[in-house]
């Protein structure tokens, strides 16, 4: 048998029947039921019967004498870099505990998400196998360079596969660290691959088409609502992640998203047909203005500095927090009240880290809405202590900003802080527009 077989399997006094899938073992043997959950079974104990062959064939794919998926090169296509760093999306179950575990390297993707074959030319890439949670500063450096690689080899577009639980820094920092001539789209899944409600297909296609479009920044491409119907397209450096299962968890974070892909466009485009890295990929649309594929010269600015805290106020909070972080952090990031506040008995605590050169950016706790220190005594006493306003900075994007900011601009953080670099500040604060 091999993968896209119909089967049925007997073990014990049970029977499955589905379509086979790929095994990311050689121990058990996974089967897709009707009902659209996945089910493994060890090998030496299953009788299997194969009904039907070839139930779901790849188009433009080969299988090779190993059963492996192996997809066709073709001249007229662009060709879009898949790099995985781990993930739900690139995940697969442990039939052993059945825990959902981050296994699949970038060609495992092409070969779980059929759709995608047809509608470019793929190299596969792993930069890190980890959990979203595992991610570091430091493997958003690797990661920066394996983009920059990828694009200086000719690559016409990246997705990068990542988990959604931190996708918002790594988008981020790679938005500060990288000059991109292509789109840079990050893409996950809320759903593992062996769950109905799964989103990783939708989203795996919509991102390639993000990546064939005309924008050439980095994007997050995920479910825009809880329907299979739309994928929104949130600058990387305005997203934040919402919701802890929905589907349509991110949001772009005082505005609409910057654009979108039509699934029912982009899922029914004809694989194979004629390309145009140029155009925009199927069902790829935009509200607003956004850098223009081959407008900047490919560029890396990899350097990180990582001592670098996020510390977030709450009433009664213990001190010694703020001062640890102060007298510890190489830079620290407040998320404080409303328009950037914090407890009076703290400022004179952050007063001493920055004449100790520490800088302190302040953010706000509030969703949307910028930070105004100049309204109440309190921000007038940060000010004058030397706080760095954070605009309206999302507090992660903030973060990584201040990390890129201490390795590439230490002479001028504060004025990096102020100055718009990708998109991460926005000129007024009008979600209601």
């Amino acid at each position: 048998m091999n993968a896209g077989d119909r089967v049925r399997v007997d073990r014990a006094d049970q029977t499955y029947e589905g379509v086979m899938l790929p095994s990311s073992t050689r121990e058990h043997l996974v089967v897709k039921l009707d009902g659209g959950y996945n089910v493994g079974i060890d090998r030496e104990d299953a009788d299997v019967e194969v009904l039907e062959t070839g139930v779901h064939e790849i188009e433009g794919a080969q299988t090779d004498a190993d059963g492996h998926t192996e997809v066709s090169f073709d001249e007229a296509l662009p060709t879009i870099s898949l790099i995985s760093t781990g993930g739900t999306i690139a995940s697969t179950v442990d039939y052993r505990t059945g825990a959902v575990t981050a296994r699949f390297d970038a060609e495992d993707v092409l070969r779980a998400v059929p759709d995608l074959a047809g509608r470019a030319n793929y190299r596969g890439r792993v930069v890190a196998n980890i959990l979203s949670e595992n991610m570091t500063p430091d493997v958003w450096r690797d990661l920066a360079r394996a983009v920059h690689e990828e694009i200086e080899a000719g690559a016409d577009g990246v997705v990068v596969m990542h988990g959604t639980d931190t996708m918002q820094y790594s988008a981020a920092a790679l938005s500060f660290m990288l000059d991109s001539p292509v789109p840079i789209v990050f893409t996950g899944s809320q759903r593992s691959a062996d769950r109905p409600s799964s989103d990783n297909v939708m989203n795996a296609v919509c991102a390639v088409e993000a990546a064939k479009s005309d924008c050439a920044e980095v994007l997050i491409c995920m479910h825009a609502s809880e329907s299979d119907d739309v994928c929104a397209l949130h600058r990387g450096t305005r997203a934040r992640k919402n919701h802890t299962s929905r589907r349509d968890a991110f949001e772009t974070v005082g505005a609409a998203p910057l654009g979108e892909v039509d699934y029912a466009v982009a899922g029914d485009a004809d694989p194979g047909g004629d390309a145009d890295v140029d155009a925009e990929g199927a069902g790829v649309s935009f509200r607003r203005e956004y850098a223009q594929r081959g407008d900047a010269d490919l560029a890396l600015h990899d350097e990180i500095e990582s001592n670098v805290d996020l510390v977030k106020f709450a009433p009664g909070m213990n001190e010694r927090i703020v001062e640890i972080a102060a007298e510890d952090a190489d830079g620290l990031v407040i998320e404080g009240t409303g328009l950037g506040h914090v407890n009076t008995d703290l400022v004179p605590i952050l007063e001493d880290a920055i004449e100790d050169g520490t800088p302190v950016v302040m953010t706000s706790q509030c969703i949307d809405g910028r930070i105004c220190d100049r309204v109440y005594d309190t921000g007038r006493d940060l000010l004058d202590a030397g706080v760095i306003e954070g605009e309206d900075l999302l507090p992660g994007t903030a973060t990584v900003k201040l990390m890129w900011a201490l390795a590439n601009r230490p002479d001028a953080v504060a004025e990096t802080m102020r100055t718009p670099i990708a998109g991460e500040l926005t000129e007024r604060s009008t979600p209601w527009e």
